[in-house]
């Protein structure tokens, strides 16, 4: 079967009709329609426009405005009937604006392309979902402090390599990922600029002959500026390619800090817990608790890495200006919007519920000689080079793990049989709170520094709000 080319806008010049599997293959309203609240946005800015510069009547305007709130309410109620054979949103609303206030609706298109509206509507609806990512952002970066602020004196072994490093405070990891997300918005805000800019009115590719004026649109739908060239406003995606490798970024870092919770709910290490509703059971072992939430934030980080490069292979080799390859920059898109949301959204609602096993945490601490630095810092401040007081503390080491005894277990003479610069003072730095305290300058461990931190930090989302 083959539909007929009267009900298509384009159909004019065809005089064959379209394959029926063609247009199934070809049409995007399936998934474009998520735009339906900004390309309805666009088009009342557009006919306002239009109406100002004389090239429709305040009549028409008045009707088009009122047809197309008229249509904003089906979609939003469900009533409206989506139909492929219309192919996309822009001429589904279109078709249903004519049907429902007749000629006007017609003249809704003038001075416009598909091509200019279709990239208006991606950068409306990207400006919104950047709005609506670091709002959840911001929202977990709260949650972290909540949770870093009752764990400000918390100590847990710091890692590198996954072995104990030295000793830290769980307040200063949690502040780690609060920077993290800092930058990850920081990354939104900025390419926001690059996104709230106006292809409107670059028509197809060059342009119109009509007498618009693209600042009235412009300051309309709050663009802070125009697309300066017409051809480059309409075959342009490198915003959506920026927004999504925002995402990547972003979702690595979640990846990250998922890895962590999977490594910490084990009871190989048993830190914390996640509350039961964040996790799930098996269907065979009856005492598993498994953090599903964390691994499918952490597996999702691919799904997102997968957007980014199909968006760029997908620009890689587009001539100017528009190519109906282009239809296949959004499903990728919103899939990165809905999955990055979700993720952000599930762990703001899980941060702040974590249970911490302070104990468990603290003798993992002591585990692993995680205050060797500290006595190599002892010994340098004793007038012994670093190199010596690293080797003279590998030495201790060797006889801790040889004799099963951590630094801080050993005797004082035990101890100055490596070196006489160590006496009795030498306790002070080898217990975990010494260790961590005399981390006490800014971006250190210190519980002082910590909550110093904290106050900063608050200071700094709070002015998101000015």
């Amino acid at each position: 079967m083959s539909t007929s080319q009267k009900d298509k806008p384009w159909g004019g010049r065809f005089s064959e009709a379209t394959d029926a599997f063609v247009e199934a293959f070809t049409a995007s309203v399936q998934f474009d329609q998520k735009m339906a609240m900004q390309d309805i946005n666009g088009s009342i800015a557009h006919a306002t426009m239009l109406a100002r510069t004389g090239i429709l009547t305040d009549d028409e305007r008045e009707n088009i405005l009122l047809g197309l709130e008229q249509i904003r309410n089906e979609i939003q109620s469900g009533s409206f009937d989506w139909s492929i054979k219309l192919e996309d949103v822009h001429m589904n609303i279109e078709a249903r604006l004519t049907e429902r206030i007749g000629i006007a609706g017609k003249k809704l298109h003038t001075g416009r392309s598909r091509n200019d509206q279709v990239a208006t509507d991606i950068r409306l609806y990207l400006r919104d979902a950047i709005d609506a990512i670091c709002a959840e952002i911001t929202r977990l970066q709260h949650g972290l402090l909540e949770l870093a602020s009752r764990e400000a004196d918390t100590i847990m072994p710091g890692f590198t390599h996954l072995q104990t490093a030295q000793p830290v405070t769980f307040g200063h990891h949690m502040l780690a990922w609060f920077e993290n997300l800092s930058r990850d918005y920081e990354r939104y805000i900025d390419a926001r600029k690059r996104v709230n800019r106006m292809p409107l009115g670059a028509a197809a590719l060059a342009g119109t002959t009509y007498p618009i004026d693209r600042n009235i649109t412009r300051e309309l739908l709050g663009f802070e500026a125009l697309c300066e060239n017409s051809l480059d406003a309409v075959s342009d995606r490198d915003f959506a390619i920026e927004f999504t490798a925002a995402s990547s970024i972003l979702m690595t870092h979640l990846s990250r800090f998922s890895e962590e919770l999977v490594l910490w709910t084990s009871a190989q290490f048993n830190f914390i817990d996640l509350p039961d509703r964040f996790c799930t059971g098996s269907s065979i072992m009856p005492q598993k608790k498994n953090p599903d939430v964390p691994e499918l934030v952490r597996g999702k980080s691919g799904r997102v890495n997968g957007h980014l490069i199909a968006l760029l292979t997908l620009m890689k080799s587009q001539p100017l200006a528009y190519n109906k390859d282009n239809q296949e920059d959004k499903e990728p898109l919103f899939d990165t919007v809905d999955t990055v949301r979700n993720c952000l959204r599930a762990y703001a609602d899980m941060i702040p519920a974590i249970e911490v096993k302070r104990e468990v945490m603290r003798e993992a601490a002591k585990r692993g000689f995680s205050t060797a630095t500290d006595l190599a810092d002892y010994l340098v401040k004793r007038g012994v080079a670093f190199r010596d007081s690293h080797e003279i503390v590998g030495k201790a080491v060797r006889y801790g793990v040889e004799n099963r005894k951590d630094l801080a277990e050993m005797s004082l003479e035990e101890l100055r049989q490596f070196s006489d610069q160590i006496n009795n003072d030498v306790f002070e730095v080898l217990t975990l709170e010494g260790s961590v305290n005399a981390r006490n300058h800014i971006g250190g461990t210190a519980p002082v520094q910590v909550r110093a931190a904290i106050a900063r930090a608050q200071n700094r989302l709070a002015k998101r709000l000015d």
